[in-house]
């Protein structure tokens, strides 16, 4: 018996689960290995990027399962080279193609890339192609406060902010204003990339009470804030490992001692700086 993950309400109306298999940086052949293997485990949201170079993968991997395409919840994101109203609909038609589908579930931004100043007019895009049909949702990712404040003053509201964040990188703020504006989050990286903190008594401690990996309590604690977690693993028992976390909660003050970890550490990346 597979575990579905529950679903948020974007603010146009789509599903999206909490849940999803995160993609980087495997290559095609592993990600359609990876992807076959975690929708048969019960993951229904597949998370991918043009600069990952595997939605050929994903695609693959969806084939492969059996599960049927309405089914699975499909993410992508596309780069810099994109960001006008043109570019947009050329990134969604080319990831379209790559993936083997005829429509996209969400489509982001991948980075706000500043430095050329064009992501509202990517944002402009997505939204027309929203109201095409050619995907069901868009938004964002990496983008800070001030570039929301950019798009929304145009008249745009992201459905969702892809971003990273963990115990370590609680990114409080951003959330705040997330949820004051009906914007959903997405964890990339949920578990850090050196995971050092799993080792955490405030992690272990509860996943002892809890009878659960310290992994599966970090999950837990995305998805109990109401966000949603893209963790990446190629191994299938690893992958029906996270996604076996919906039968238990953690209390207040599990939760409280695991947000007390947030030490104030850089971004991996900044994002008035990076992006592809």
């Amino acid at each position: 018996m597979t575990t579905l993950a529950p679903t948020l309400t974007l603010a146009g109306g789509a599903q999206m689960p909490v849940l999803a298999l995160g993609t980087w940086p495997m290559n095609d052949a592993e990600t359609a290995d990876a992807v076959d293997s975690a929708l048969r485990s019960g993951y229904r949201h597949i998370d991918t990027a043009e600069n990952y170079g595997n939605e050929r993968g994903v695609g693959e991997g969806l084939r492969r399962s059996g599960i049927p395409r309405e089914e699975v919840f499909l993410t992508t994101k596309f780069n810099r080279a994109h960001h006008s109203v043109d570019g947009a609909r050329a990134a969604c038609e080319v990831s379209l193609q790559r993936l083997g589908v005829e429509q996209l579930d969400l489509l982001l931004v991948h980075w706000p890339n500043p430095d050329q100043d064009r992501y509202v007019d990517a944002v402009r895009g997505l939204a027309a192609l929203r109201e095409e049909g050619l995907i069901r949702a868009f938004g964002v990712s990496n983008f800070t406060q001030p570039h929301l404040a950019r798009v929304i003053d145009a008249g745009f509201l992201p459905e969702v902010n892809q971003i990273q964040l963990d115990p370590e990188h609680g990114r409080a703020e951003l959330l705040r204003v997330h949820r004051e504006l009906g914007i959903a989050t997405t964890a990339y990286t949920p578990l850090g990339r050196a995971g050092a903190f799993l080792a955490d008594p405030a992690i272990t401690a509860a996943a002892a009470a809890h009878g659960k990996t310290a992994a599966q309590v970090v999950l837990r604690w995305h998805v109990q804030q109401g966000i949603a977690a893209a963790p990446k693993s190629a191994n299938p028992e690893r992958q029906r490992e996270n996604l076996d976390i919906f039968d238990f909660a953690l209390s207040d003050a599990e939760m409280a001692a695991i947000s007390a970890l947030d030490v104030g550490a850089p971004l991996h990346h900044d994002p008035e700086e990076f992006g592809h």
